[in-house]
């Protein structure tokens, strides 16, 4: 076909729902354009396989950051999924919501449709969670999701020490208190990987509608008089031209303001740097780029368990086997199966800090990953005040775009990973981890002032892989997604953010874009949903 009613940019989180979703509709033909390849390579189905994933090249675009001020001059690595499912096909599966104070913020600065209530709905019907739901949860929509349950006694001492060092104890961290230390969800299904792509496009691509392109390297977008009518793009090899009722950028943070600048769509003075004729000036896109940033800290383990050789080759073999025939043990595990979100100071209204922590201690050597006697935790901080921008490097499509995060631009950013990690410290020293916890490794006995760990984040600090904000609603786009000045062009991934939310980013934005499908499609939104939440004593949440 030459034409389509809708063509999505991006088989990723958005663009595998939004695929599911429009292609509901038989007498709408969607077309979706992947960059990347079909997920079957095993190892992305496998959730302990998630290192190796994500440090294939076949399988993820590799970008690194141009050189941080704040980070003596370092480019920082950012892992973004190139196959179908996108990110959500090489992530550690941790699903998280965010506060719902969070939601209600956007709606408070203009963005009124988005309180949390109004996105609750959309959280539950994605939802199809193995323990089953509830006010908070879902069991009947396409996502499978489950409790993380690999038993370590790690595990156990993390919870009971957050409890004991004041941090808090959740039994949901997405349910009624959605503060504390926690055993995480997982988007996992019967052991495996449950991928956007898994969950959503790969029972979509039945239908005779819905048509799925890989390979294909978008170009840009075709703009004539005030409206996008095609895509342009190059599949095996030869340039193609697909005419378009709608386009939906899914691209994700870096990728989407990119196709939009490329499409004449973006700061003026920019794009005439780079010879590009002006569509629509404006100066938002590839502006407002958050993230989160993350520090891991380590401590030495007391005790062996088996996780701590799961890099030796018959340990290995046999966690293989084992999935192969059963679909449990270690290579189950998304491995970062417990955490919390946690308050650094008492200034904060909520949790401004996240924890993963994993059972075992790592170590890079190049790309190869070696593991250690020892438990890890990462550290991130969760709103941050510091914002950057994606640029063009070339008016090139496949020169990968100029990413400028200015980590630790601001001041309180650093300041609040420091109490991160005298708060991690204080956790670690709790009566739960005497006789497991050793000698902390990074950053280390010698590091006891404020200065000595600032200047270790400084040198340690890396992305939790969750870019956002470049396209942010109520500046690039409209509440619906709508990009100002172009008609028939939206962007729907995270990048449409207005500000980041304190949690992982893959379950906020499937449910964008289940959202998306329906104001596109002309429904209505679901009704609003408000269960109770243990924060409703302290202050009540707008809706």
């Amino acid at each position: 076909m030459s034409a389509y009613d809708v063509v999505i940019v991006g088989a990723g989180s958005a663009g595998s729902v939004l695929a599911n979703r429009l292609s509901e509709d038989p007498t709408r033909s969607v077309l979706v354009l992947e960059a990347g390849p079909v997920d079957r390579d095993l190892m992305i189905h496998i959730p302990a396989g998630v290192h190796s994933v994500w440090h294939k090249p076949g399988l993820n675009w590799n970008d690194t950051s141009e050189a941080q001020e704040a980070l003596g001059g370092r480019g920082v690595f950012q892992p973004r999924g190139r196959v179908l499912g996108g990110s959500s096909s090489i992530n550690s599966m941790v699903y998280m919501r965010g506060h719902p104070r969070d939601y209600d913020e956007w709606a408070q600065a203009g963005l009124t449709g988005w309180s949390y209530d109004r996105c609750l709905p959309y959280f539950r019907a994605g939802e199809a969670r193995a323990e089953g739901g509830d006010a908070w949860r879902g069991a009947d929509g396409p996502l499978g999701v489950c409790r993380s349950s690999y038993d370590n006694p790690l595990y156990d001492a993390f919870l009971e020490a957050g409890a004991q060092a004041g941090q808090g104890r959740s039994d949901d961290l997405n349910g009624y208190q959605p503060e504390g230390v926690a055993r995480f969800d997982a988007t996992k299904r019967h052991g495996r990987r449950c991928s956007a792509a898994v969950a959503h496009l790969r029972p979509a691509l039945r239908r005779p509608n819905l048509t799925l392109k890989t390979g294909a390297q978008v170009d840009r977008v075709e703009i004539e008089n005030g409206r996008a009518v095609a895509v342009r793009f190059h599949h095996r090899g030869r340039a193609e031209r697909v005419e378009a009722g709608e386009v939906i950028l899914s691209g994700g943070a870096f990728n989407s303001p990119q196709l939009l600048m490329l499409s004449g769509v973006g700061p003026a003075d920019h794009l005439a740097e780079h010879g590009i004729d002006v569509v629509a000036d404006l100066p938002g896109v590839g502006g407002n780029l958050m993230d989160h940033a993350t520090v891991v800290v380590q401590f030495e383990c007391r005790k062996h368990f088996p996780i701590h050789r799961i890099d030796q080759p018959l340990p290995k073999l046999r966690a293989g086997a084992r999935w192969v025939f059963f679909r449990d043990g270690v290579a189950a595990s998304n491995i970062w199966e417990a955490g919390g979100i946690v308050r650094g100071n008492d200034r904060v209204a909520r949790g401004n800090l996240q924890y993963h922590f994993a059972p075992v201690g790592f170590a890079y050597e190049g790309d190869r990953l070696s593991v250690s006697q020892a438990f890890a935790v990462h550290i991130d901080l969760l709103r941050p005040e510091s914002r950057g921008e994606v640029r063009l490097a070339s008016a090139d499509p496949r020169a990968r775009p100029a990413l400028r995060f200015n980590y630790l631009d601001q001041a309180e950013d650093l300041r609040q990973l420091v109490e991160g990690v005298r708060a991690l410290r204080a956790l670690v020293s709790q009566p739960a981890f005497h006789g497991l916890a050793g000698a902390e490794i990074a950053p280390g006995a010698g590091a006891t002032t404020d200065a000595d760990i600032a200047a270790w984040v400084r040198r340690a600090l890396e992305t939790d892989f969750h870019p956002c904000g470049t396209c942010a609603m109520g500046d690039v786009v409209d509440d619906e997604m709508r990009v100002r000045g172009v008609a028939g062009l939206r962007v729907v991934d995270a990048s449409v953010m207005p500000r980041i939310v304190g949690g992982n980013l893959n379950a906020p934005v499937q449910m964008i874009a289940a959202r998306a499908a329906d104001m596109i499609r002309g429904r209505a939104q679901l009704p609003p949903e408000r269960p109770p939440f243990a924060f409703d004593s302290d202050t009540k949440v707008a809706s």
